[in-house]
């Protein structure tokens, strides 16, 4: 076994691309997993657990792909032998032993009642699994790791099978073994009181935590574990998972790194990768980020209330538990019916436009700001918006382009083949420089023909409409009890070549309008920047 461990270090063991995988609409590609063990390895993660070889041929091609990581450790994944089979003859520790890897973690029974009446063994057959597989590994010249399943449950049930279970893999040369709260149920002074019990009996240093997320405390079980001993802790980014997830590495290694004295072999400077590294696994998996997630959030350092804001700009510590930038994130002042004059103030200040400089007209600013939130209107989603608004109140807009009309109309029929087809068309008249322009565009959507029409028009004098995507759309009904009279929010998020990225806000009775006036200021905006 591994001689003078530092007692005193942290291991992070992230099992995105293998447990991760195991949640309900996520299906990595070989290309995705790469990409992400790639960012985990830039991030300094000690272990990244790639995938159960043998078992899917994703993982197979996978173990087999020129994987090249710099920082981390590449750890396959599987079981111990099964109950019929001796380790020399048994295909899954096979398939294991021939990735190559240098470090293997295998999943075993550490619960009485697991072994009972999921195996149908006897107690001690499960112990011998366990012990002939490690060893096995051992042998090999491998790093061998133990996921003691259903450990909590199992330590509740039968303390003493729990434990020799454990230290059946501590004899046979496990370098680590984890302690799993497989069903997720344990709570946080329960992890910490039955560490603390393990580790007079196995050494801290060899103990890791998994923990799951059905009770909403897999963050907390980790650090638990960790203040009692345990000195590797298992995840996935995001907190990905089967059910309801697994620990968010995203919380723990922050929490770990900045807010406790233990050390780590992530430097410090490497959690400005943190943001990045979440934000690609949810545009890997193609999902919206979670906007409240703490550290990585989008909303994680955001403040709306008018004292708060007064504060922040005194002193960030005042509402902030970390500085954003730490982490790879921003802070984020936002505007909205509940703003003081501070708010408005800050968030001049982040649009470039210097609040000294029109003192006089703030208060009304904030007011207009007020009555548009009023009527539907939600500023802290749409900051783009914002500075028009405030563009506008404070010293005027050039009017790039006054509307006319427009009008869609949506066609749907059935077409020469026998397939049923949608189709909008939209209708749009400007004036630009007092000479009126119309255009007809059609678009596999109403508010795509209202756009495609309208950039049309105007493209001839401003060229750099040209490039614009619209990346996102979302509609709210307001005021539901009206039925189909209600007012509707729509937002709209713009994206242009360079990158950038802004969003607009438009209200409306008609979904059409509110979409019309949100585009709108989105092409503003656009102008805006560009001159």
């Amino acid at each position: 076994m591994e001689e003078n461990i530092n007692t005193n270090k942290v291991y992070f063991f992230d099992t995105t691309l293998r447990d991760g995988q195991q949640t309900t609409g996520v299906d990595f590609s070989v290309k995705d997993k790469i990409k992400m063990a790639n960012a985990l390895d830039d991030l300094g993660i000690d272990y990244i657990e790639g995938g159960w070889p043998g078992s899917n041929p994703t993982d197979d091609s996978f173990f087999n792909s020129s994987l090249n990581l710099k920082n981390s450790n590449l750890v396959a994944f599987g079981m111990t032998r099964r109950p019929s089979a001796s380790v020399s003859n048994d295909p899954g520790l096979s398939n294991l032993i021939n990735t190559n890897v240098k470090h293997i973690c295998i999943v075993g029974k550490s619960s009485s009642y697991q072994v009972e009446k999921a195996l149908g063994i006897s107690k001690n057959d499960n112990l011998k699994m366990i012990g002939e597989s490690i060893s096995h590994i051992h042998q090999k010249g491998i790093e061998a790791m133990y996921d003691a399943e259903h450990f909590f449950d199992g330590y509740k049930e039968n303390p003493s099978f729990a434990i020799e279970c454990l230290k059946e893999a501590l004899q046979n040369n496990a370098r680590w073994i984890i302690l799993c709260d497989t069903n997720g149920g344990t709570l946080p002074h329960e992890v910490e009181q039955i560490v603390k019990e393990v580790v007079s009996i196995i050494p801290g240093e060899r103990l890791g935590i998994h923990a799951h997320n059905d009770t909403e405390n897999a963050v907390a079980n980790s650090l638990a574990a960790i203040k009692s001993g345990a000195r590797q802790v298992q995840g996935t980014i995001n907190g990905l998972g089967e059910r309801c997830g697994n620990a968010n590495l995203a919380s723990v290694i922050p929490s770990v790194i900045l807010k406790t004295e233990y050390e780590t072999s992530i430097p410090q400077e490497k959690l400005n990768l943190l943001k990045k590294t979440s934000l690609l696994l949810d545009e890997i998996l193609n999902r919206q980020p979670n906007t409240q997630q703490p550290y990585v959030g989008e909303n994680a350092f955001s403040h709306k209330g008018g004292l708060h804001v007064s504060a922040i700009n005194k002193d960030p510590k005042t509402y902030e538990h970390i500085d954003p930038k730490i982490v790879g994130n921003t802070r984020k002042i936002v505007i909205s019916d509940q703003s003081g004059r501070s708010n408005i103030i800050s968030l001049l200040n982040t649009v470039g436009i210097n609040p000294e400089e029109h003192k006089d007209k703030l208060d009304f600013l904030l007011q207009k700001v007020k009555e548009k939130e009023f009527q539907g209107h939600a500023f802290d989603q749409a900051l783009a918006s914002f500075e028009i608004l405030a563009r506008e109140t404070l010293f005027g807009l050039p009017e790039y382009f006054e509307l006319v009309r427009f009008k869609v109309i949506d066609d749907r029929r059935w077409n020469a083949k026998g397939d049923l087809v949608t189709e909008s068309e939209a209708t749009v008249r400007v004036t630009i420089n007092k000479k009126e322009y119309m255009n007809v565009e059609i678009g596999n959507g109403p508010v795509n023909a209202l756009d495609k029409a309208l950039r049309k028009s105007l493209m001839g004098f401003y060229p750099m409409l040209e490039d614009l995507e619209l990346t996102d759309f979302k509609v709210r009904i307001l005021s539901s009890e009206k039925g189909t009279d209600a007012i509707v929010r729509v937002i709209i998020e713009t994206k242009d070549k360079e990158g950038a990225i802004w969003t607009t806000v438009g209200v409306s009775t008609n979904i059409i309008d509110a979409s019309y006036n949100a585009l709108r200021e989105s092409l503003i905006y656009k102008l805006i920047k560009s001159s």
